[in-house]
């Protein structure tokens, strides 16, 4: 058997590789989100009701401005019930509260690299953003799970 023909068989015995998950596979879309003049109330609510624990913040023409969290949420609180007027409290925008620097992924980028993002930056939520920072998609560690749950077997490397 000459060298050739054992790189041959060999190579036709070896899987090929298949392409690596992109964010585009596992992101939800599409992806509610706040205009930065609503309350803590308004996204109060809308956690309460949809079950989130991050809402997007956008502005009037669709592009990320910001990120509040449940925990954002939850560190204001005491505002609410404190308050000496609630209404007062619960009216204070999400503009005042929001984290502004927020790490995003485009819909192309691997779930392996989304991943190690969310690792080293220990956050649980990753908006997926176009060119012109318009919001496209969500993607949440329980996205990723579910995506090592169902996808089977989910490549993760190239």
């Amino acid at each position: 058997m000459t060298a050739q023909t054992a790189y041959q068989q060999q190579s036709a015995q070896q899987p090929h590789p298949r392409p690596a998950v992109l964010a585009q596979d596992l992101m939800k879309a599409p992806v509610l989100s706040l205009p930065s003049d609503s309350t803590l109330l308004d996204a109060w609510v809308l956690m309460s009701h949809k079950g989130f624990h991050h809402i997007p913040i956008t502005s009037l023409h669709g592009t990320l401005v910001g990120m509040v969290s449940h925990r954002d949420l939850l560190r204001h609180v005491p505002e609410l019930v404190t308050a000496g007027d609630s209404r007062q409290a619960s009216a204070r925008r999400l503009a005042e509260i929001m984290t502004s620097r927020v790490i995003s992924s485009t819909p192309i980028t691997e779930i392996r690299e989304v991943a190690r993002v969310m690792l080293d930056e220990q956050i649980h939520a990753v908006p997926v953003l176009d060119h012109a920072r318009r919001l496209v998609g969500m993607l949440s560690t329980q996205d990723l799970l579910q995506g090592i749950a169902n996808h089977g077997p989910l490549e993760l490397w190239t």
